[in-house]
């Protein structure tokens, strides 16, 4: 009997300390299983800018009603589809705002208060924009005051009654073939696109899917029926920026505020400036 204790003890002493590598080779395992690529889906990773393709000859003006503001019809030109009831308000603000431009003394906008731009205008991709893609997740990295927005692949997106609202909303995802079919919920009610008003229901659908090695679209379906008579729906396309490095971009020092009584944006001026007897 006394030799058969040294050989439990040995063995109750193994068993111990495999129960204590354990949970770090779990660990391991779980971040090895969410960084491999997936075999026989599409892999977005890299740096992408916006793709801007050639302009139509016969449409009209750029900033002219209707032709999409300086963006054109495929970076979401169209006018919002608004009900009755809010459409008068938002052709005043547009109007109001145009008049303003042309005074040389613009509206300040979310940027001027360094605001980031949310969804979806992030996605438009004004500044380059960095896509990781790892087994369950789909990070996307935009230069423009270093926004980050986290897609979580083979969820869904939560019941809009749980979403705390964010700049960036909260995405859920599937594959649908070679397409990335992703939901957004929980956008802010002061994050605007294109200025115009949404409710706390507003649903971003997106179709995000490769057109060749450079280059992907990403289809946008915005859903919100307390607001518009219609989804409102465009694309926007990304080409490929080899080897671009993104840059640190932080809204600092920034020289832009809004004035208290117009609205208007108005720049600061550096007390250098106002000794040598720069403009006030």
């Amino acid at each position: 009997m006394e030799t058969t204790k040294p050989i439990v003890r040995a063995y109750g002493a193994a068993l111990l300390a495999l129960c204590a590598v354990l949970p770090a080779l779990a660990q391991r395992s779980d971040a090895s299983r969410s960084s491999e690529a997936v075999v026989g889906v599409p892999d977005f990773s890299g740096t992408w800018e916006r793709y801007t393709p050639p302009r139509d000859p016969n449409a009209p003006p750029r900033g002219t009603p209707g032709a999409g503001g300086g963006l054109g019809p495929t970076f979401g030109g169209a006018p919002p589809p608004l009900k009755p009831e809010f459409a008068a308000a938002y052709e005043a603000d547009v109007k109001m705002r145009q008049e303003a431009e042309r005074r040389g003394e613009p509206i300040a906008s979310a940027n001027a208060q360094c605001l980031p731009e949310g969804m979806p205008a992030m996605m438009i991709a004004l500044f380059p924009m960095e896509v990781l893609q790892t087994r369950g997740q789909l990070t996307i990295v935009q230069e423009a005051f270093s926004q980050i927005r986290r897609i979580y692949i083979g969820e869904d997106a939560p019941v809009i009654e749980d979403a705390e609202p964010t700049f960036f909303g909260h995405s859920g995802a599937k594959w649908e073939g070679d397409t990335l079919v992703v939901e957004t919920v929980g956008i802010k009610e002061n994050v605007r696109y294109r200025n115009a008003p949404h409710s706390a229901n507003m649903r971003i659908h997106e179709r995000l899917k490769l057109l060749d090695a450079n280059r992907f679209e990403n289809q946008i379906t915005v859903v919100d029926p307390e607001y518009l008579t219609s989804p409102l729906v465009w694309t926007w396309t990304y080409q490929r920026k080899p080897g671009y490095k993104m840059y640190e971009y932080v809204c600092e020092d920034n020289r832009e505020f809004v004035d208290p009584n117009t609205g208007a944006q108005r720049m600061r001026f550096r007390d250098a400036e106002r000794s040598a007897g720069g403009e006030r």
